[in-house]
C-alpha cells in the first residue's frame, strides 16, 4: 500500500506521519471503526501486526477500545495545536491507556528463505491500544514532533499530522486528497473570473 492512498474498499488512511494521528483519521469524514472488519484493516495497515497476523478474536468491544483513545487523543492534540496546557483528564486516561505492552516481534524465516516479522504471542485488544497510546505519549513530549504537527488547511477537513516535507511547506493531510480539491476550487474559480 502506498502511503496516503485510500484502501478499497474502507478508504482507510495512513499518511499523518504517526499511528496515532492515523487512528484520528478514522473519525473523517465518517465513522470508520464501526466494524471489527474495518478495525482488523486499519490494525494491519498501520503496521501494528505483521501482514498476516491472526485476529478473528477481535470483537466489537475493540473497535470500542480503539474508538475510546481516539477520543483521548483529540483533545491533546488539539490543545497543543492550540497553545494551550493538556487536558488533565484526557492525559491521565491516555496514561493509562498506554501501559500493556504489546506482544514482543520476533524475526522468522518465511517458505521463501527472507525474514519476516512476527509476533510471540497472540495480539490482543489492550496491548495493542497500548502500543497507539505509547506513540501519542511520544508525540505529546517530543518537541521536534510537535514543532511539526499541522492541521489541515483543506476545507472542513480537521486531520493532524506531523510535517516532515522539504521546507515544512506541506499544507493539506494528502496532497491526493484535499490538495486536489483546493486545486480543483481554485480552477473553478480562475474559470469563473474569465467568464465574468
Amino acid at each position: 500500500m502506498v502511503p496516503g492512498t485510500p484502501t478499497v474498499p474502507h478508504e482507510l488512511r495512513f499518511d499523518a506521519g504517526r499511528i496515532c494521528l492515523d487512528l484520528l483519521a478514522t473519525a473523517h469524514p465518517h465513522e470508520r471503526l464501526g466494524s471489527v472488519e474495518v478495525l482488523r484493516a486499519w490494525i494491519v495497515g498501520s503496521g501494528l501486526v505483521p501482514r498476516g497476523t491472526r485476529l478473528d478474536h477481535a470483537d466489537a468491544r475493540w473497535a470500542a477500545q480503539f474508538r475510546e483513545l481516539r477520543a483521548v487523543v483529540v483533545p491533546l492534540v488539539d490543545a497543543q495545536l492550540g497553545g494551550r496546557p493538556a487536558h488533565e483528564p484526557a492525559l491521565a486516561r491516555l496514561n493509562l491507556l498506554a501501559l500493556p505492552s504489546p506482544p514482543a516481534p520476533h524475526a522468522e524465516r518465511a517458505a521463501d528463505g527472507s525474514l519476516v516479522r512476527a509476533l510471540d504471542g497472540r495480539p490482543e485488544c489492550a496491548a495493542l491500544v497500548g502500543a497507539v497510546a505509547r506513540d501519542a505519549v511520544e508525540l505529546l513530549t517530543d518537541p521536534a514532533a510537535l514543532a511539526a504537527l499541522r492541521r489541515c488547511a483543506g476545507d472542513n477537513c480537521p486531520l493532524v499530522y506531523v510535517d516532515t516535507s522539504r521546507g515544512r511547506r506541506r499544507r493539506w493531510c494528502s496532497s491526493e486528497v484535499c490538495g486536489n480539491r483546493e486545486r480543483v476550487a481554485r480552477h473553478r474559480r480562475r474559470a469563473a473570473l474569465a467568464r465574468a
